[in-house]
């Protein structure tokens, strides 16, 4: 407490002090701002401790939006895995089945935003939550518009799937159905000739000279005539990628450009060319390259008849040819 009387050194009598309003202006002005600072600090502490409405509305909306966020990224993530499930699906059995090419995973995925972009979601509320799910739907979107193209493609292959299926190769090219008339298979083989291993680049089939050669699927003639080291050859574009060639015939029955069907009769069998006994040397072509043609015979053979074809055709001797 501050003193009101003071002793005087020269009467040594108690004297009153007498303030003036500067004085009690400083002691107030102390008071003032002491009050002032403390209720700032208070006001802060009640702030810091206790939320306007507003922001508790706001941290109530947050809290909601995050939780909403995570709900769906886990949607996105069960979309992710059945759309997973039909690109398989697509690309293994549909795309197979059909014929097409499978999409390659880089088309598939595509191209989603810059890394940057991803990066300056970092920065936002909800920083990773957002960019994830971002991340996700980006992804999604393209692959669900990949797919949709996929299916619209699978669409029309289908529609002409029935003159595909009537169009490649699916038969032998000699009636053969006791498999007796199969000589040698394709692959690595003993060349007849020059008795080195040779790749075989399709099947030869025995028979008596004048037997039937047939056309294994429905197409147009592109080559009649006599080929080097073939002989008399037939060769028959198929369209969908597919070709095949008839070799060593005695006899050829149609001219370039005819159309002709599965079935139809286009030469007979024979021994010319480079040939060491009668015999029709028959190769499919896929992509312009030959392949297997034991695959191709699904509308000649049992399931019996096309196992016993695939372990005579598996023989490692010598080809006719």
């Amino acid at each position: 407490m501050a003193k009101k009387y003071r002793i005087n050194p020269e009467t040594l009598q108690l004297e009153r002090i007498e303030h003036g309003l500067r004085y009690w202006l400083r002691r107030s002005g102390g008071y003032i701002i002491g009050g002032i600072c403390l209720g700032v600090i208070f006001f802060y502490v009640f702030l810091y401790f206790f939320p306007s409405p507003r922001e508790a509305s706001l941290m109530q909306y947050n809290k909601n939006l995050t939780a909403e966020m995570e709900v769906l990224s886990k949607q996105v993530d069960q979309m992710q895995i059945v759309l997973s499930d039909l690109s398989q699906r697509d690309d293994n059995l549909y795309r197979a089945i059909l014929g097409a090419e499978p999409i390659p995973l880089s088309v598939r995925m595509g191209a989603t935003r810059q890394i940057n972009y991803y990066d300056s979601l970092a920065h936002m509320t909800n920083t990773q939550l957002a960019a994830d799910l971002q991340r996700k739907i980006d992804v999604l979107e393209k692959e669900l518009y990949v797919q949709a193209r996929s299916y619209d493609e699978i669409l029309d292959l289908e529609k002409k799937q029935e003159t595909r299926m009537e169009n490649i190769p699916a038969i032998q090219p000699v009636l053969n159905k006791d498999l007796k008339h199969m000589a040698s298979g394709y692959g690595w083989r003993v060349d007849p000739v020059y008795h080195v291993r040779r790749f075989h680049e399709g099947m030869d089939f025995s028979a008596p000279v004048g037997t039937d050669i047939f056309a294994t699927g429905n197409g147009v003639v592109t080559y009649a005539g006599w080929r080097q080291g073939y002989g008399e050859t037939v060769e028959i574009d198929h369209g969908f990628n597919y070709a095949t060639r008839y070799a060593h015939c005695s006899k050829i029955k149609v001219r370039v450009g005819q159309k002709v069907k599965r079935g139809e009769v286009i030469a007979l069998v024979g021994n010319t060319g480079k040939s060491t006994g009668p015999h029709v040397h028959y190769e499919v072509h896929y992509l312009g390259r030959p392949i297997d043609p034991r695959n191709y015979y699904f509308y000649d053979l049992s399931p019996e008849d096309y196992d016993k074809m695939l372990q005579m055709s598996s023989n490692m001797g010598k080809m006719m040819d």
